[in-house]
């Protein structure tokens, strides 16, 4: 990031060079300044070693145009084991919705005929020994053992008709919603390694120039570091200084005639800021003297075409007017 603090030391010295050259030496209609460029830093979220860097320094790059990537061997690992977690939990969550297997139904339906049968036997059972005990040819007792096998033989198939019917259902609908929740979990767990799979790989967010690259391939890059620096057209204006008596006579929004070294002519403008503080303040009062020192900074923009052919540290002189 070495080249990055330079740039603010000269950008802070253009300021103050600039700020002098306006207190010594500026008529009414034209004062100096300097290109300035505003930089969009690419960065990743997440760290981890430059795999490839697609851009160097320079190069025009358009919306879109991928940048670099980090090493993502643990986010790919990740987004992989959230999708075997998100297929589990939906296999789950049909399971419930199901009832039993086929052949665990046909198990019971088949134990419930036996019991039927057996039902049935008793049944003629009891009715055979309850003639007897009626006729005096069997004892009360014999009655009485039919009797409770035929119950018995009752409540197995009774017993079986209901498992029968719980095995044809689902699971209870807080198992189905407990399972339908645990799928969405999943979800968000699977959109959540995506992403940071996604923030691996980075592309230029606009058009503009590379002005910087501030990593080489194969070195760590800590999460939120900029890797690439870009300039955008738009991004790139002229700062200046006015005389604390010319402030008031200007607007955000009026024309200006920008003059740079080695361009045919100026170049057109407009006003789009103007600080709403002085860069030197007085001591302790106001007087003539020192409010004859006073500046104020503006910022000018141009269209892209025009901002494209600016450089940051550009020395200009602007006009007011158009």
């Amino acid at each position: 990031m070495k080249r990055f603090t330079l740039a603010l030391y000269i950008g802070s010295g253009l300021a103050a060079l600039f700020n002098f050259s306006a207190c010594k030496g500026s008529d009414g209609d034209r004062v100096q300044g300097y290109v300035e460029g505003e930089f969009v830093y690419v960065a990743s979220p997440l760290a981890g070693a430059l795999e490839s860097l697609h851009v160097r320094r320079g190069a025009q790059v358009k919306a879109g145009a991928p940048l670099f990537a980090l090493e993502s061997a643990s986010e790919r690992a990740a987004r992989d084991e959230a999708e075997r977690r998100l297929a589990q939990a939906s296999a789950n969550l049909e399971d419930a919705k199901k009832g039993k297997r086929f052949s665990e139904i046909e198990s019971i339906e088949a134990q419930l005929r036996q019991a039927q049968a057996a039902l049935t036997l008793s049944e003629r059972e009891f009715a055979r020994q309850e003639k007897l005990v009626q006729a005096g040819m069997v004892a009360l007792q014999e009655l009485d053992r039919a009797r409770s096998t035929r119950d018995q033989d009752r409540q197995r198939v009774a017993q079986l008709e209901a498992e029968l019917k719980t095995a044809q259902l689902g699971s209870r609908s807080d198992q189905i919603a407990a399972a339908e929740a645990n799928v969405r979990a999943q979800e968000a767990v699977l959109a959540k390694a995506n992403w940071d799979l996604s923030q691996k790989r980075q592309s230029a967010p606009q058009a503009g120039l590379v002005f910087d690259t501030l990593y080489r391939e194969g070195e760590w890059v800590a999460a939120g570091r900029p890797v690439v620096a870009l300039l955008p057209p738009q991004n790139t204006k002229v700062r200046a200084f006015v005389p604390e008596a010319r402030v008031a006579a200007i607007q955000p929004g009026d024309p200006v005639r920008v003059t740079v070294d080695g361009m045919a002519g100026p170049v057109a403008g407009k006003i789009s800021f103007i600080s709403p503080k002085a860069e030197y303040t007085p001591p302790v009062i106001y007087s003539r003297e020192v409010r004859d020192k006073m500046v104020f900074m503006i910022e000018m923009v141009f269209d892209p075409a025009i901002a494209a052919k600016l450089h940051p540290g550009q020395p200009v002189d602007v006009e007011f007017g158009s």
